[in-house]
């Protein structure tokens, strides 16, 4: 049966390659970009109410970009990383009181759109950046290093954001990006609406949401030329 499969996927595989290469010319080669980026998570929500800086936690992401046309991008993204907060960096005494402290794993796949203000052109000798801006739409999946309660540990994210491209010799380039994830869960940090116990200090706001923030660098490669067989 395994090797039924093995051989199923392995003609699915060849038969994708061929019907792209068939259709794939030129044009499209130089619209097909692929990259990568590292960078910097961070959190708002229960334990840390606004943005601080101190609370940087690393990341990275692998991404596929499709450049229709001169203003318009479309992407796909995969990233992962950490967030994480920790209430003795707080001025408020009810959190320091409280005294809690979280590490979540996230893992995030999304698709969004990007706008480019500047006429962004592939072309050979062409000095190419642009501004943008993007949104879109994504799941992230959260592991708290500390679980104390019953929730669901994926939810739906709003990616939205801005950023700046470059293209430093072709067919490279390279990024700037900051991003917010909007979530529809109150449990990053393992501190949620349901109550934990009845010490007021343990509490969370159901009235907020879980933020997270996502600062990357990226380089890419686009693809000008497809080889097939």
């Amino acid at each position: 049966m395994k090797k039924i499969q093995t051989k199923f996927f392995y003609r699915l595989f060849i038969l994708l390659i061929l019907c792209f290469c068939g259709q794939t010319d030129k044009v499209f080669a130089q619209k097909i970009e692929v990259g990568g980026g590292l960078g910097v998570f961070n959190y708002k929500g229960d334990i840390s109410p606004s943005f601080k800086f101190r609370f940087f936690k690393p990341g990275g992401s692998l991404f596929f970009r499709y450049n229709p046309n001169q203003a318009l991008s479309l992407r796909a993204e995969v990233a992962a990383g950490l967030i994480g907060a920790d209430d003795k960096y707080s001025e408020d005494p009810v959190h320091l009181a409280r005294n809690r402290s979280f590490r979540t794993r996230i893992t995030e796949a999304s698709a969004v759109a990007e706008y480019n203000f500047l006429d962004y052109q592939e072309k050979r000798f062409a000095v190419n950046w642009t501004p943008y801006v993007f949104g879109g739409l994504g799941i992230s999946n959260f592991k708290p290093d500390v679980v104390t309660a019953d929730y669901k540990t994926t939810s739906l994210v709003i990616p939205y954001g801005v950023g700046i491209k470059y293209q430093i010799k072709r067919p490279w380039n390279i990024g700037l990006e900051y991003g917010t994830r909007k979530t529809f869960s109150d449990y990053y940090d393992d501190l949620g609406g349901n109550p934990i116990t009845t010490i007021p200090t343990d509490q969370g706001d159901p009235s907020r949401k879980d933020t997270y923030y996502y600062i990357r660098l990226s380089i890419s490669y686009t693809f000008y030329r497809i080889v097939c067989p």
